[in-house]
């Protein structure tokens, strides 16, 4: 990932506001802690009708802003060609709503309403994942457990396992053995913390006429018993592919492939533009149009932050072969859940792993192989 790319509008807002912002958090909370209710006074101006402070740190663009609101304009007055005019678009539209929630009064709410806004306010200013330091990571961890405590009222773990050296993962999909029962996308549900509104799963298990790949023309969707006659099955999800295409085309990095495969989305950096969505060939990306919803006592409190933590409205998200799970040294939920033993998953680097097995013993194929996008996702029979 370059981190070398030139400063944008958005990455103005983020990093040169963010003290002066948590000044302004910090004295806000001062005041509500002790009760009052009046702003503070207006720096900055000598104008009697100038309008006072609203305690958003000049984010809005307010003569009064201080050293935020020359931030802005400096930022607006600088030369930029088409691209970083489109991110600046992308920003200025992100900004926009937190700062309305900024200049709303928080004098009516609740001691744990003040103290999520402020969390949430913390959260929208921190880096980027890559970016931060070993502390950083830990702060923006108990943020969010902090958060999903006070948001659901669920104690969650929130771990950051980075890749283990000599680690790469591979699935195999045996389709002789897979007979439909869909118990892989129940347990991926429930494992991943996906929108139960939306019914959102990231495997889908295609059912086709014997003798006949064609996923164009295969049915999903199916509501009777199986398995059919004259009929096999065959799953898809993410791949993990070496060559992933849905990398390169977001404008913001807010998606990388890491060390032992697997392609993860920082959602708190996604800005939802989908461009990762259409790059896809395998339908495998996933995006919020709404609010996620999980009741709380459904809740997988075991979660990682580039996994299965709370998502978003607006943002894109995606299977990460369970890295909750399998950077624990435990199979994805899917091949747990599998009662035919169809799934097989390990490190593609240990030769003495059933994963290597199948693949040096077994006819494997891949889907649309001549896209040169290098699934680690192989099919074979027996």
């Amino acid at each position: 990932m370059r981190t070398d790319r030139e400063l944008t509008f958005e990455d103005v807002l983020r990093y040169a506001g963010a003290h002066e912002a948590q000044a302004t958090f910090e004295a806000q909370e001062t005041l509500l802690t002790v009760g009052r209710t009046e702003r503070p006074e207006p720096t900055g101006s000598t104008d009697p009708d100038a309008p006072s402070a609203c305690g958003c740190g000049g984010a809005c663009g307010r003569e009064d802003a201080g050293a935020g609101g020359e931030v802005g304009s400096s930022a607006l007055d600088k030369r930029v060609d088409r691209r970083n005019a489109l991110r600046m678009l992308f920003g200025a539209a992100a900004i926009g709503s937190q700062v309305a929630s900024a200049c709303t009064p928080l004098s009516g709410a609740t001691e744990a309403e003040r103290e999520a806004k402020l969390l949430e306010w913390e959260e929208y200013f921190k880096g980027h994942f890559k970016l931060m330091t070993a502390e950083e990571k830990a702060a923006t961890i108990r943020r969010l457990e902090r958060l999903t405590e006070l948001r659901k009222g669920v104690s969650v773990g929130i771990s950051s396992t980075d890749a283990q050296p000599g680690v790469v993962f591979g699935y195999a999909f045996n389709i002789s053995k897979c007979q439909g029962y869909r118990n892989c996308v129940d347990a991926c549900v429930s494992e991943n913390n996906q929108d139960r509104n939306s019914r959102m799963q990231y495997i889908r298990i295609f059912e086709m006429e014997d003798g006949v790949v064609d996923l164009d023309h295969a049915d999903a969707t199916f509501q009777h018993e199986v398995p059919a006659e004259g009929h096999f099955y065959l799953g898809t999800q993410c791949f993990q592919c070496a060559n992933p295409p849905c990398v390169p085309v977001c404008p913001v990095q807010a998606t990388w492939q890491e060390p032992d495969g697997i392609v993860v989305v920082d959602y708190d950096w996604c800005i939802g533009c989908r461009y990762c969505l259409a790059a896809c060939p395998y339908w495998a990306r996933r995006f919020n149009w709404g609010p996620p919803e999980v009741p709380a006592e459904e809740l997988n409190p075991r979660q990682h932050y580039l996994g299965n933590r709370l998502r978003k409205k607006g943002v894109v998200e995606k299977c990460t072969f369970c890295i909750q799970r399998s950077r624990a040294g435990r199979l994805p939920a899917c091949a747990e859940a599998c009662p035919t033993g169809a799934r097989v998953f390990g490190n593609l680097l240990d030769p003495d792993s059933e994963i290597r097995w199948v693949l040096e013993n077994k006819n494997v194929f891949r889907l649309k192989q001549d896209l040169n996008t290098e699934p680690r996702f192989w099919y074979f029979t027996d």
